[in-house]
């Protein structure tokens, strides 16, 4: 899927599009610079072209120096993992020097680049966004992205300007693994440590939606793919850069792949980091195997592997089902059960459960506890049927669809998973009206 990228000085607006474009309010809005700490991330479609979006906003400063410098490298990091790049400027205000210095880079970059002039809100404004052809960029779209107004246009031409090779299927064909974590977790360890094995072949293969190399290995004669999120290119001063440049390839990462490879540092636990990425490979239906690597630095008796999976799943609670590893990239300490487990999780991503077997597994459930009655009448579910898989979608069919609690639906997902597997995959249950 291809990634678009909103970048520009503070307080023109990005978060605002952000939003209109992806149709959600993720991104908090307000007319002082630098409200947006987080980086965000969302989908929008037009004229049936899907495309992710990022949300670079603003960096707050102890000094203008180093804010401008944060400014600089967020833009320098979008040119180098952005398929387009749409550069917002504030038709209010015209054209700034921060907006003359971005420009500058900009046009030194092969990628599409859109200036979207914001706060166009009428007529006279639309007129005077022509000033930013200076900027000496193609194309100029005045648009209000509180109101609306324009934002059509401006999509039109997103669409057509997208790379045609991001639109491409990727390839089924081979299990993809993605190997995510923070930074430091000793990602190009594990990658390197897994295409050291020694009945490994591996081959250089261009990336299905970007320039990206990606790394073809078989293992016992089947090709797999990993998309190694690893290293950085650049080495920033400012650590918040950083990170956003980290989170903008495990972003892509895991949207192209099947299975995601989620390391942890044995020295430091889970960190909320680590579940934001839990979160998002979840929230893309991916499969997951957590990894906690650099086990060979932790000082251990009989009880040390134990306990340290009881702690993990006392502060994963929702992750129960995803297979747990320890391992050493360094010392390659059981990293054959690395690929042995993601192929299991890949496989069982791909599970498809007999109509039959499914009911008798459902009426057994039922049996075992109904559904709570709503508005004192009775909740039958009359069948299942999986409609889909990787990821796999269940749906059950009932009197009542929106009587079905939350915790009901996690029963039944429990009693699936207790019958048929499907460890280390998120699960879709959804109830129609028979």
């Amino acid at each position: 899927m291809a990634l678009v990228a909103i970048v520009g000085r503070p307080n023109v607006g990005k978060s605002t599009l952000f939003n209109r474009l992806t149709r959600s309010q993720q991104a908090i809005t307000h007319d002082e610079p630098g409200v947006t700490r987080d980086r965000i991330y969302g989908t929008a479609e037009w004229n049936g072209v899907s495309f992710s979006v990022v949300d670079t906003g603003g960096y707050v400063p102890h000094s203008a120096d180093i804010f401008e410098q944060a400014i600089r490298e967020q833009v320098e990091i979008a040119i180098q993992e952005a398929d387009l790049i749409l550069f917002m400027v504030d038709a209010s205000t015209g054209i700034t020097d921060l907006d003359d210095a971005l420009a500058q880079m900009l046009r030194r970059t092969e990628k599409p680049v859109i200036v979207v002039a914001n706060k166009a809100d009428n007529d006279e404004r639309t007129w005077e966004a022509q000033v930013f052809y200076q900027l000496g960029l193609p194309s100029v779209y005045p648009i209000s992205a509180l109101s609306g107004r324009g934002t059509g246009e401006l999509l039109d031409a997103l669409v057509q300007q997208l790379p045609r090779q991001t639109r491409a299927p990727i390839s089924e064909e081979r299990p993809r693994l993605a190997i995510v974590g923070r930074p430091n977790v000793g990602k190009s360890s594990l990658t390197n440590a897994l295409l050291g094995e020694e009945r490994a072949i591996v081959t250089d293969k261009s990336g299905t939606t970007r320039d990206a190399v990606h790394s073809v290995l078989k293992y016992y004669g089947r090709e797999i793919v990993l998309v190694d999120t690893a290293g950085l290119r650049r080495r920033s001063r400012i650590r918040e850069n950083i990170e956003f440049y980290a989170t903008l390839r495990t972003e892509r990462a895991l949207r192209e792949c099947d299975v995601a490879l989620v390391l942890l540092e044995a020295t430091e636990g889970v960190t909320a980091q680590d579940i934001r990425i839990l979160r998002q490979a979840e929230a893309l239906r991916k499969g997951m195997v957590l990894v906690v690597n650099k086990w060979d630095l932790v000082e251990k008796d009989a009880n040390t592997m134990r306990l340290w999976e009881e702690a993990i799943r006392a502060r994963l609670p929702t992750w129960q089902h995803v297979p747990l590893l320890f391992i050493s990239a360094k010392t390659r300490q059981r990293i054959h059960r690395v690929l042995e487990t993601a192929l299991m999780v890949y496989e069982n991503r791909r599970q498809r459960v007999p109509t039959s077997r499914l009911n008798e597994v459902l009426q057994a459930a039922l049996a075992q506890q109904h559904p709570p009655s709503y508005r004192t009448h009775p909740v039958k579910i009359k069948y299942a049927v999986q409609l889909e898989t990787a990821p796999p979608v269940f749906a059950f069919f009932c009197n009542r669809p929106e009587a079905i609690k939350e915790s009901y639906r996690r029963y039944l997902e429990k009693q699936l998973r207790a019958a048929f597997g499907f460890e280390g995959v998120p699960l879709t249950l959804v109830f129609k009206q028979k």
